[in-house]
């Protein structure tokens, strides 16, 4: 990782563009891969995602959102913010293949608070092995 204040990630996924959007934009499939929420597709629109505390981190398990941008079915990009955490998360689709060429980018963390440099590897670790794990497993049964 190049930037000290971003997560990015790059994953090829065997399912079309259409797919992989639905799942990151109906709430009841991000909810499967991702966190329960009241997410709604709409610029403007604020959600929250609901997961267990961290204490450690200074997060009491609520991830306050708001939809920033939506280009169906290319980008989507949301504001992050819980504990001491301030960021974005923008996700673009890439038809490639038969599949999609998904990039995720978590943006905005300050290489100079402790607190958050270790989020940001926590949070780094968990998009790559775990969330997107999840999004694979779930993607096959739509």
């Amino acid at each position: 990782m190049s930037d000290p204040g971003t997560i990015a990630v790059d994953e090829y996924l065997p399912h079309p563009p259409a797919k992989v959007w639905r799942a990151l934009t109906d709430s009841d499939l991000l909810a499967r891969w991702l966190m329960p929420n009241d997410f709604v597709p709409e610029v403007g629109r604020r959600f929250t995602f609901r997961t267990d505390p961290r204490p450690g981190q200074e997060f009491d398990g609520t991830v306050h959102c708001e939809v920033l941008d939506l280009d169906p079915p290319r980008l989507l990009r949301w504001a992050w913010r819980g504990g001491r955490l301030d960021t974005v998360v923008t996700w673009t689709l890439v038809a490639e293949g038969r599949g999609t060429r998904l990039f995720l980018e978590h943006a905005g963390f300050d290489p100079d608070d402790p607190i958050q440099r270790r989020t940001r590897d926590l949070l780094g670790g968990g998009w790559r092995s775990h969330v997107l794990a999840r999004l694979r497993e779930t993607l096959p049964t739509l």
